[in-house]
């Protein structure tokens, strides 16, 4: 079942056309990587599917529904969390109240409900032992699984994941791998943009990638990789 579809969906700033007729779909359980040079459109892409940005034109579904004109908080209580590319948690809060803030306020539970989803969330994130601390005072890569953590607090149907291993060392990226996959497993679908490609690899069902705002490329992950046209514009090979 598809639960999430772009129908042609634009978005221009002026004259800068940075999203042009993005049409996609996503399965239930799919995990699907998006892939392009800096400045393609990626981080847009997702603003309109998370309502962050209006778009010019097209339609977004999901569910089946169309969600075009919906806010970012109504997206967000039907079931689309994300994260965000800089992670800018409630610097002077805890950890656990940053989880509760989310799952109340993302998720529209009750406080003792939140407390919960807080706790599990915790657990699968690896971040129980740095539950009492300032978020402000975490290392960037547990700031990283606070971002993650504090996007599956709302109860996401669909994740979507703005570079969410950009800056970490190749073992911490490794853990963050390990954690996806587990959340990949219990059935959340994700849309994961990334320039971290081995980690994107190890997770993505299918390659989507994007240049100037239109697709270039779609498909199984190696086969997209091996491209001639993918691996001169974002790998800078000829072909």
């Amino acid at each position: 079942m598809t639960l999430l579809a772009l129908h042609g969906v634009c978005k221009s700033y002026g004259a800068l056309k940075v999203t042009d007729s993005i049409t996609l779909a996503v399965a239930e359980g799919e995990t699907l990587g998006i892939l392009g040079p800096n400045g393609a459109g990626k981080t847009t892409l997702f603003n309109l599917i998370s309502g962050d940005v209006r778009v010019d034109a097209g339609r977004v579904e999901y569910e089946g529904r169309d969600v075009t004109t919906l806010k970012p908080h109504q997206r967000c209580h039907a079931g689309i969390g994300r994260s965000y590319q800089v992670p800018q948690p409630f610097g002077h809060m805890s950890v656990f109240e940053n989880l509760v803030t989310a799952a109340c306020f993302g998720a529209g539970e009750t406080e003792r409900e939140a407390w919960q989803t807080a706790q599990e969330v915790l657990a699968e994130t690896g971040l129980m032992a740095h539950a009492n601390k300032p978020a402000g005072g975490l290392t960037l890569l547990d700031r990283k699984r606070l971002e993650l953590a504090r996007a599956l607090a709302t109860r996401p149907k669909l994740l979507l994941l703005d570079e969410i291993a950009g800056g970490l060392t190749e073992p911490e990226a490794r853990q963050l791998v390990q954690e996806l996959k587990q959340i990949k497993a219990r059935g959340v679908t994700m849309i994961w943009i990334e320039h971290v490609v081995h980690a994107l690899l190890s997770l993505a069902d299918r390659l989507f990638v994007i240049n100037f705002g239109q697709k270039l490329a779609e498909g199984e992950p190696r086969a997209v990789m091996n491209d001639p046209e993918v691996r001169r514009v974002y790998m800078g090979m000829e072909a």
